[in-house]
């Protein structure tokens, strides 16, 4: 069987490295999983031409909206947040999931946050940096840790509807704000969605003590640890990686895919040798 992963650019990927350890320690020999460079132009291409030898498709970036019209089914969940990072050819039908959004809370569970995010006398209590695809997932995990109202931080608020549409299916109230405006009380967690270097100015926010959250979830996973992450360490902050968002949603999609319980112990020790390197 035949699977990968798409997007633009999509040489960096390390999704290659977790699949295919998943296969090894699953005995998934006639099994292989590959990085395919794929625009939006050319994604209905790239569907059309996987036929019933493929089991499924990763997506990230520019992708994971892009698909919707694509698919056969979607799942609950990603209907809501609007926006599938896995496709599954099942049935001669493609089945659409949203794995980013267990990913986060599993990655930010192994940080310690296992409780809901507690109310702060009627402010939000989630901060989430970015309005893309990867945000929308951010407020359906911060949707399952509890929270009724996340404020998101975006450069352009005319360009944040898709994050309100899907605040407005999940139930959530979502406030915006200005990327660089200063904000209320610090919230107990802080996602940033952001490429690396985008939260740079955060960083500097938390190193000078103006802005200290609990815990913190940064979806980059190299370079790491980013300057967000460092600074709030420092300050005594739990902080999850990209690397565990990764992992967590890969984890997800190998079940899907084979459906067999994905070996996480075998892709984490793949996926940290493949960093070091």
């Amino acid at each position: 069987m035949k699977a990968a992963v798409l997007g633009a650019p999509i040489a960096h990927s390390l999704s290659p490295v977790l699949h295919r350890a998943a296969y090894r320690a699953l005995g998934l020999t006639g099994w292989s999983y590959e990085a395919i460079e794929c625009d939006t132009a050319r994604l209905p291409a790239v569907l059309g031409g996987c036929g019933p030898q493929w089991a499924g498709l990763s997506l990230t970036m520019p992708l994971k909206r892009a698909v919707l019209p694509l698919l056969d089914e979607l799942d609950p969940l990603a209907r809501e947040v609007g926006a599938a990072n896995t496709v599954v050819f099942a049935g001669g039908r493609r089945h659409g999931h949203n794995t980013d959004v267990p990913g986060m809370i599993a990655a930010l569970g192994k940080a310690g946050l296992t409780a809901p995010p507690g109310p702060a006398a009627g402010e939000p209590t989630v901060l989430i940096l970015g309005g893309g695809a990867t945000a929308c997932s951010a407020l359906a995990a911060a949707r399952g840790l509890g929270a009724a109202r996340v404020t998101a931080a975006v450069r352009d608020p005319a360009r944040a509807q898709d994050l309100l549409a899907a605040g407005a299916r999940l139930g959530v109230a979502v406030t915006l704000t200005g990327f660089e405006a200063p904000q209320g009380d610090p919230p107990e967690l802080l996602i940033s969605t952001v490429p690396a270097g985008a939260a740079d100015i955060y960083a500097k926010r938390i190193a000078r003590g103006d802005l200290v959250p609990r815990h913190l979830l940064d979806v980059v996973y190299h370079p790491w640890p980013t300057p967000l992450a460092v600074a709030a360490r420092k300050l005594g902050t739990s902080v999850a990686g990209g690397f565990d968002l990764l992992l967590h949603q890969a984890a997800g999609q190998v079940t899907l895919m084979t459906g067999r319980p994905a070996p996480l112990a075998a892709m984490r020790a793949a996926g940290e040798s493949a960093l070091r390197r």
